[in-house]
């Protein structure tokens, strides 16, 4: 053959033919997406136009003299096939014609084919007699510039702590002797204190640099050292240390507050009951203050009244506890008191009683225990006296009159908790997602011959559609979280309550998400994803309590429905059930207007893609859900079924009204920070992991959004079809994008990551 045979433009086309009738890919829709190609591309001829449609004729294929040609012509020019590019068929095509012809530039038109059809390395790369040649160099996007993104205003912080993490003290290894691994965890948790790190969100003159938004970023990379480290890092300086810091006062700060920021003084933080698990308003202990002594006598009334799951109970010699706070002989509500446990020997002091909850599921690193307290007398300068105190002559006094307004004022403060459990929830996602699908990149299994090259588990489609929509949420969670953290940090919005509620429904989902995920992972990497050494399993284990750590999911996302169907009023859990409804009058008149048929059935892809169709779309069904179930409770109740009842009746309702909101607010949050990514070209990567995240929620609910008419079947079925194709385009940037969570190699200590 001769150069002359085909012109460059033909040339380029060449391989594509072969690919297609080779692995019969053609069906009717398809042969139409080549035709409209070739008929768009200004570079071909009418002669060249008339070659190529030729060959699209099904019912007259391409004959085998023909083909076989073609493959001799792409075997002659010694063309590599490089599966990290961007878009490998339409660059080795653009190769092979460049070794006949001069100049061949980058034919857009058949990114078009290989984008539209789908087409994988794995449906071509065993036709090439070649060599495959993964060029790292070749990928489009870099990793670092993504992590930059993501790390925003604290990249300093971020990159300066994860240089501390090289240190061999966070070498991971595997201990199954909780002692020693609590005692190794404790020298990791000191290490970080001595290196200013666990004073972070304290102000200055107690050893910090008032960085809130710091802490909660280095948080999350806690997780890749181990999951107890981060758990115990947050027990002692966000739980124990913050609630001298929100609840106390200034006495209290210059007497604790440096010692617990250096890790000198080991506190927990004693909230939880084992009698009354997420009902904090309804815990038995007391602290009973007797005015002749000035002092407070902590008790525990009964057996199932110890506290529980105490996180450092073991290491600790005081305790921020959480009790009934009776003055007078009258209950004023919950408040928070500094405990002595132990003293220099560390012994328990008289009248406590300290149990090990023993070995757990996961974090096995955290001492967590119960406690009990036996007429435990304490100054009643102990008290943490921000929003309550006890006067001079004996009397209680506090600002906020109303108890109950008062109590969700004091959790408030300590909401920065629950997005710290998020993120570190977050964190072992990203970590078992950069585990499987580094894995899946590497890892080669099945195809239909024995003689070739198996293909890369990655490049299934279905290996794609499992591990792809779950990277695209890590990355609208973690611009979610970010922002949730700078709204609490911002002192100009005093009143906390619309951030704690949204935070308890994302912490809801992110932990859910975060389960799921490593889940996933691990049956992603099939039998080496069980064994220890690659790091998932203990994920499983360690994320699973986030769940119901810091608040049961189930019971803050009823929390978060409830926020939304007061329009987040502070007022809302301060007034009784049966003032509630005069809240929710806004939501009673908020009819929706009925969705137009065309609107339900539109499929194209401008439409599908399209943000305005995302938000109308998560706005609809968090309206919908909050007019129904406010008409819902509102019938109840003029039924003459009490307020409290009516609300046990819509539980379900609420929950799912709760993620609704939270999917929403997630998803808002993400294209408003993709607003500001200045480069183009990240941001439209941002943009496709945004509409995947999207197109995939909306497809998880696509049973609600049937049966309301908001999409009929054939959108349902066109939003499916999306979501393939955008785990496809994903694809070649699958390395970079999990490169983009900054996991240090020294870090990912997975076998199979590496």
């Amino acid at each position: 053959m001769t150069k002359e045979k085909y012109t460059a433009e033909v040339l380029q086309y060449i391989p594509v033919f072969y690919i297609i009738w080779s692995d019969d890919l053609l069906s009717a829709s398809e042969i139409n997406v080549v035709e409209n190609v070739i008929s768009e591309d200004t570079s071909l001829t009418k002669s060249d136009k008339k070659k190529l449609l030729s060959w699209l004729d099904v019912k007259n294929p391409p004959k085998n003299e023909l083909f076989k040609f073609w493959k001799q012509l792409i075997l002659n020019s010694g063309v590599k096939l490089v599966e990290q590019e961007t878009h490998p068929l339409t660059v080795f095509s653009q190769k092979v014609a460049s070794y006949y012809h001069n100049n061949v530039t980058f034919n857009d038109q058949i990114k078009e084919i290989e984008i539209n059809l789908g087409i994988q390395p794995n449906h071509y790369n065993h036709l090439f007699e070649v060599h495959i040649d993964v060029d790292n160099n070749s990928v489009q996007y870099s990793g670092k510039l993504i992590d930059e993104i993501l790390k925003g205003k604290q990249a300093k912080v971020v990159d300066r702590f994860r240089n501390v993490l090289k240190d061999p003290i966070f070498s991971w290894e595997i201990y199954r002797d909780k002692e020693k691994f609590r005692n190794h965890v404790l020298e990791q948790v000191s290490f970080l204190a001595k290196k200013g790190y666990g004073a972070m969100a304290y102000s200055k003159a107690y050893g910090g640099t008032d960085d809130m938004e710091g802490y909660a970023a280095i948080f999350e990379n806690l997780m890749y050292v181990d999951g107890s480290l981060a758990i115990k890092f947050g027990v002692q300086f966000g739980l124990f240390g913050g609630s001298i810091q929100k609840l106390g006062t200034k006495k209290h700060h210059d007497k604790y507050l440096t010692d617990a920021g250096t890790a000198e003084l080991l506190g927990c933080f004693a909230m939880t009951e084992t009698g009354h698990g997420s009902n904090v308003r309804g815990i038995k202990t007391t602290a009973t203050y007797n005015h002749n002594t000035g002092t407070l006598v902590i008790d525990t009334p009964g057996d199932n009244d110890n506290k529980e799951y105490i996180g450092n109970a073991l290491h600790s010699t005081i305790a921020s506890v959480f009790a009934q706070l009776i003055v007078n002989g009258k209950n004023e509500g919950v408040h928070a008191i500094l405990v002595p446990l132990r003293n220099e020997n560390h012994e328990l002091l008289s009248g406590i009683k300290v149990e090990d909850n023993g070995y757990k599921l996961g974090l096995n690193g955290v001492d967590n225990g119960k406690i009990w307290f036996k007429q435990v007398t304490v100054p009643k300068e102990n008290l943490l006296n921000k929003y309550g105190t006890i006067l001079a002559n004996g009397d209680y006094y506090s600002e906020i009159k109303n108890p109950n307004k008062r109590f969700f004022t004091m959790l408030g403060t300590l909401v920065g908790g629950r997005i710290c459990v998020a993120r570190a929830g977050l964190g072992g996602a990203k970590f078992a997602l950069t585990i499987a699908i580094k894995h899946a990149l590497k890892r080669r299994q099945f195809n239909d011959s024995v003689k070739i090259q198996e293909d890369l588990l990655m490049d299934y489609p279905l290996h794609q559609l499992r591990l792809t929509p779950l990277l695209a949420s890590a990355y609208v969670y973690h611009i979610t979280l970010d922002k949730m953290m700078r709204l609490y940090c911002d002192e100009t919005q005093p009143d906390k309550r619309q951030i704690e509620t949204q935070v308890a429904g994302l912490k809801s989902i992110i932990t859910w998400y975060a389960n799921d995920t490593i889940q996933e992972c691990r049956e992603a990497c099939g039998g080496k994803g069980y064994l220890l050494e690659n790091r998932i399993a203990d994920l499983k284990g360690d994320v699973d309590i986030f769940t119901t750590f810091e608040g049961d999911n189930n019971v803050l996302l009823q929390l978060a429905a409830k926020g939304v169907l007061s329009d987040f009023k502070a007022e809302f859990n301060s007034a009784g059930f049966s003032s509630v409804l005069k809240l929710l009058s806004t939501q009673l008149s908020d009819k929706l207007s009925t969705i137009n048929p065309l609107y339900s059935n539109k499929t194209d892809k401008a439409h599908l893609y399209n943000q305005k169709f995302h938000v109308h779309a998560f706005e609809h069904r968090t309206r919908r859900l909050t007019y129904t179930i406010a008409m819902r409770i509102r019938g109840y109740i003029k039924k003459g079924i009490p307020s409290y009842q009516a609300f046990l009746k819509v539980q379900t309702h609420l929950m799912t009204l709760g993620k609704a909101y939270s999917t929403e607010l997630a998803y808002k949050s993400f294209i408003e920070h993709n607003n500001t990514i200045g480069d183009p070209q990240h941001k439209a990567l941002f943009e496709k992991l945004g509409t995947l995240y999207a197109l995939h929620e909306i497809r998880k609910d696509a049973s609600w959004y049937l049966e309301q008419g908001y999409i009929g079947s054939t959108k349902s079925k066109a939003i499916r079809q999306r979501v393939e194709r955008l785990c496809t385009e994903l694809r070649p940037h699958l390395a970079s994008l999990v490169d983009g969570f900054g996991i240090p190699d020294y870090l990912l200590s997975a076998p199979i990551a590496n």
